[in-house]
């Protein structure tokens, strides 16, 4: 138990997540972030196990108590895999999990297909193969590292208020080793399914992680106000760095249940509709929160700021980002938050959330009804409801 008190002492101590089970209603319906919670808790009572900790074996390895402990040398700095470190076990959006309870849900909706029932497999538990489980498991391995090799600074714009250099450098350095062992357990546990199929989805899904990344790091910087990015790209690059993974895992999920072609189809369209809805979701929050007076950043990348570009033209979106832009180029996130809100970006952004929905809503008519159903719906309609 080692690493995990020590990452519980970094965090300050967990939060325990809501029991009570979220209702079903429209996707016009108003709801709140505690909705998402009463959700996500109802699904996991679902699959067998909370999927808080789907990566807590590898989290409790002799390896990343190591790891634990030289990642307390950062306190006091503003490196990110601090921040990361801490949302290991305080998640603050409970949305760190939600790939592989999604992947869970799924497997137990679809159930065994007739060619699995035939070989009579003896280990499923709560409606799921333990191979499905062990995916779950992979899926969240393999988002993690890469949340961990997104906490990677570049050095040369670094500021004296953010901690020294030689810790600053130290923590790139247990950033890449931390995100290459998650990865590379992951894998290891990738070819224990002894499946080439999804070895391959898998597989894939990382290249396109790795594409969406840098693709998103070399042309939607959020300094680089020249780019033309237009919706149809933005939902490109978001789809292989956010969609992608869960996207296949579902997919991959529905062969391991030795599912045909069609239902392994909709599984995939399930996943990449709800995940993108889930971004768009993301997207919308500094836009759409009571309290105004709170400070507010963004990214000028966010589903809301592509729209609004798109309705008001490339030049005057420039020119409203350099009216925003102060003394020695800091952006006023509240003006242009309030430009952006005066048009028809985030309105357009929430239309565009409804429709990922729906087109998720649509993909489970094909799984019988059943509570694990009943919870992916349920899961469609947190992230799409707004007040």
């Amino acid at each position: 138990m080692r690493s995990l008190q020590l990452l519980r002492v970094l965090c300050g101590g967990g939060r325990a997540r809501a029991a009570v089970a979220g209702r079903r209603g429209l996707l016009s319906r108003p709801g709140s972030a505690a909705s998402w919670s009463k959700v996500v808790s109802e699904a996991e009572k679902l699959v067998g196990y909370p999927t808080s900790f789907l990566s807590l074996r590898c989290l409790l390895s002799d390896e990343l108590s190591n790891v634990a402990l030289q990642v307390r040398k950062l306190v006091g700095t503003k490196h990110p895999l601090l921040s990361t470190a801490r949302e290991f076990v305080y998640d603050n959006q409970n949305n760190l999990q939600m790939r592989g309870l999604v992947v869970l849900l799924v497997s137990k909706a679809a159930g065994p297909s007739s060619k699995v029932e035939l070989s009579s497999e003896p280990d499923m538990v709560s409606g799921i193969y333990s191979s499905q489980r062990s995916l779950a498991e992979i899926t969240e391995l393999i988002h993690t590292a890469f949340l961990v090799h997104r906490g990677i600074v570049n050095i040369g714009e670094l500021k004296s208020c953010d901690g020294p250099m030689k810790d600053m450098q130290f923590g790139n350095k247990m950033a890449v080793l931390s995100g290459d062992f998650l990865l590379a357990n992951a894998c290891t546990s990738l070819a224990q399914l002894q499946n080439t199929k999804v070895v391959e989805l898998i597989s894939s899904a990382i290249g396109d992680l790795v594409q969406g990344i840098y693709c998103e790091n070399s042309t939607l910087e959020e300094t680089r106000f020249t780019e033309d990015i237009g919706i149809s790209t933005w939902t490109e690059q978001i789809f292989l760095s956010h969609s992608a993974l869960l996207a296949k895992s579902c997919r991959a999920a529905m062969e391991l249940a030795k599912h045909d072609a069609e239902i392994q189809k909709m599984a995939f369209q399930y996943g990449k509709h709800m995940s993108m809805s889930h971004k768009i979701h993301l997207d919308l929050q500094p836009f759409i929160k009571g309290n105004s007076t709170d400070s507010v950043t963004f990214s000028l990348n966010s589903a809301p700021a592509v729209l609004h570009q798109e309705f008001l033209g490339r030049e005057a979106w420039i020119k409203q980002i350099r009216e925003a832009q102060g003394a020695g180029s800091i952006l006023d996130y509240m003006k242009l938050q309030e430009a952006i809100k005066a048009g028809k970006g985030v309105t357009s952004a929430i239309d565009l959330c409804r429709y990922h929905g729906n087109r998720a809503l649509e993909a489970l008519e094909c799984f019988p009804p059943s509570e694990a159903r009943s919870a992916l719906e349920n899961i469609v309609y947190a992230v799409t409801r707004f007040s």
